[in-house]
């Protein structure tokens, strides 16, 4: 039992820095500003199953999976922080949305599924660096008999508890952004956008370390 405990007092602090649901829940929110709250909280359900299904899949499958294509996971980091940079600069720069009238906020339904894998899951909440992360987690795991069970044991809620912090904070996010009124709102959205620009610098240069490293090491 002290090994699945160990496992999420791992995973959980880790998964909780890299995906931020708090700045994240702010970044949803604009982009999600012009469809009606019952959208939105929908929205925010198809985020969090999606994010579970990504942070699962890179932790148990993500090391075979990125060995199979022949992937580095300095690779992944570089690809990774590209994508995330340009998501971040794109946001950090885009036009402010203002409230329309009731009758234009809502997109079409079938668009939902749409937008909940790509951009809001992939790269805005669970994007490149979470798999990342993700990944040199389940890589870390112990042999078959060495407490591997408890291990995946507490892997698994340690994601499970990740899904639900990103549920929350993103269906109450009308919420969060009322507290901080319109200004603060708009402040808050541009500096989790140039965060989330640092984030994906970040990822590129340990991805870029990760390459150069030992090619210096060797002269």
């Amino acid at each position: 039992m002290s090994e699945a405990i160990n496992a999420f007092l791992l995973g959980f602090p880790a998964l909780f820095s890299i995906v931020n649901p708090i700045s994240g829940a702010f970044i949803f929110r604009a982009v999600t500003a012009t469809r009606t709250p019952a959208a939105r909280a929908r929205l925010a359900g198809l985020v969090a199953l999606n994010s579970l299904g990504v942070m699962m899949g890179a932790l148990w499958a993500g090391s075979y999976v990125l060995a199979f294509f022949g992937i580095t996971l300095a690779a992944l980091r570089v690809a990774g922080g590209l994508v995330v940079s340009m998501s971040g600069w794109t946001l950090l720069n885009a036009p402010e949305n203002r409230e329309g009238p009731k009758d234009n906020e809502a997109g079409p339904a079938e668009a939902d599924e749409d937008i909940a894998l790509f951009p809001l899951t992939i790269p805005f909440t669970t994007g490149p660096g979470t798999i990342a992360v993700a990944v040199a987690l389940g890589a870390g795991h112990p042999r078959l008999f060495g407490g591997l069970g408890w291990f995946f044991l507490g892997m698994t809620a340690a994601a499970a508890a990740m899904t639900a912090t990103i549920w929350v904070t993103y269906r109450y996010a009308d919420a969060l952004t009322g507290m901080m009124g319109p200004t603060g709102t708009r402040t808050i959205t541009r500096i989790s956008a140039f965060l989330l620009l640092c984030i994906g610098v970040q990822i590129l240069i340990a991805g870029v370390e990760d390459v150069l490293g030992p090619l210096l090491a060797a002269r």
